[in-house]
């Protein structure tokens, strides 16, 4: 789906959050609190970051829902994100947790779906570990098979080099699959040309992104620009959008990964500038930012 310029001049003008589509989500954010004991290894300690703090900073955005994700320092416990959930209700907030799929429960998911949690992640990045095919093809369908009846999705963190093997297996989970943070492009390398572009089709693994997005059961967050980007004006994510609206419009969430856990000192507000000036028309803004995401973790709290 090709940008437009639909969108009016004047809103140039206007406040991000004034422009942000009502009802919006942010698609990818974490709560973390002292108070909840971390694994062993976890990679950082984090600093009080409240349910109540992240919506203070959502409506700094014009932002009214949020998608709460399970970060690595918790572990399988996703207490400090269930208390989260209860606090805000399942009217504005959805999460992913972790787990373990040979020690849960499908009762226990039962319950916590009529909290609001929609997904399991799976997060390969953090870990440092590289699957192999059959580890991978193995911890998909486990997971799959639990949250299946629930109608949940998986949600992975992993290296776009990574995704061709993720094209061979996710169309057979019976489950929607949505990838973290672009996909996980490598851009150290990318070749730029003289016209200050691109293909992003050289860098691995996009062409299977691409293929799997365009098949309907795989979405993609554009999410931590700042953790990916080689330009300080994000030029290289701006083409990997622009390809994205292009060919599944239908795929993409916006999302902040407030509050940036080891990066400090970041504001997200020209990302979401650029995010709404690529979308170029308010229908194509109310996708990216409202629409996809709840077709992706629906709004019914029926089991």
């Amino acid at each position: 789906m090709a940008t437009n310029n639909n969108w009016p001049s004047c809103a140039k003008l206007r406040p991000v959050k004034s422009r942000v589509p009502p009802r919006s989500w942010d698609s990818h954010m974490h709560v973390t609190e002292p108070r909840y004991p971390l694994v062993a290894n976890a990679a950082y300690k984090p600093m009080p970051h409240t349910i109540e703090d992240a919506m203070t900073f959502e409506s700094s955005l014009g932002i009214e829902n949020v998608v709460l994700v399970q970060p690595s320092i918790y572990g399988f416990d996703n207490s400090c994100l269930l208390d989260a959930l209860r606090r805000i209700g399942p009217s504005r907030g959805r999460g992913i947790v972790v787990i373990d799929p040979a020690h849960t429960e499908p009762a226990r998911l039962g319950a916590w779906h009529k909290l609001g949690v929609r997904g399991v992640r799976i997060n390969f990045k953090s870990s440092g570990k590289e699957p192999t095919r059959g580890e991978l093809r193995q911890t998909l369908f486990e997971h799959a098979e639990l949250i299946r009846p629930l109608g949940w999705m998986i949600q992975v963190h992993t290296a776009m080099s990574m995704i061709p093997l993720l094209e061979e297996i996710i169309p057979q989970l019976g489950v929607k699959v949505c990838i973290d943070h672009f996909g996980g492009p490598d851009l150290s390398q990318v070749d730029w040309d003289k016209g200050g572009s691109f293909d992003p089709y050289s860098l691995p693994g996009f062409q299977s992104l691409i293929a799997l997005l365009k098949a309907g059961r795989t979405y993609v967050k554009i999410s931590a620009p700042y953790r990916l980007s080689q330009d300080e004006e994000f030029r290289d994510l701006e083409i990997i959008i622009r390809e994205f609206l292009r060919e599944a419009p239908n795929q993409i969430l916006y999302a902040t990964d407030w509050p940036h856990t080891r990066f400090s000192g970041i504001n997200v507000e020209p990302f979401t500038e650029q995010c709404l000036r690529i979308c170029g028309s308010q229908s194509s803004a109310e996708r990216v930012f409202r629409l996809n995401a709840e077709e992706l973790m629906d709004s019914s709290l029926d089991v």
